[in-house]
């Protein structure tokens, strides 16, 4: 049974940092992709970051242009978690942040329906 675990949300003032963790269970296949989703009340589900391992070695890491230059998305093989380092906060970044998980192929990261397997989700609030 494959489980996906966030944690490291919070409250934080704009311009300052979160780092987020996903700890992946069950799903040990080293080629997959990897995503963070957000979603802010009364609005969709956005693709905010992903990321693709084939064979162990992370690949092509791309962002929205909303968090372009301030969210870094990495993946540790070895403990099977996916971060999302979150700099330069903004108001606008509040919204609960999701992993997700799939399998490896295709350029559309952030298309919700090319993932299996979802977290819990873990909420992010940026005050002014």
């Amino acid at each position: 049974q494959v489980h996906l675990v966030e944690s490291g949300g919070g409250s934080v003032q704009a311009g300052g940092s979160l780092r987020l963790s996903c700890v992946v269970s069950g799903y040990t296949s080293s080629t997959k992709c990897m995503a963070w989703f957000r979603q802010a009340p009364e609005k969709e589900r956005e693709g905010v970051a992903g990321i693709c391992t084939f064979a162990g070695v992370s690949v092509s890491p791309d962002y929205a242009d909303s968090v372009k230059g301030r969210f870094t998305i990495s993946h540790d093989n070895a403990k099977n978690t996916v971060y999302l380092q979150m700099d330069s906060l903004k108001p606008e970044d509040t919204a609960v942040y999701y992993c997700a998980a799939g399998p490896y192929g295709g350029s559309d990261w952030y298309r919700i329906s090319r993932y299996n397997y979802w977290g819990q989700g873990t909420q992010v609030t940026v005050s002014s």
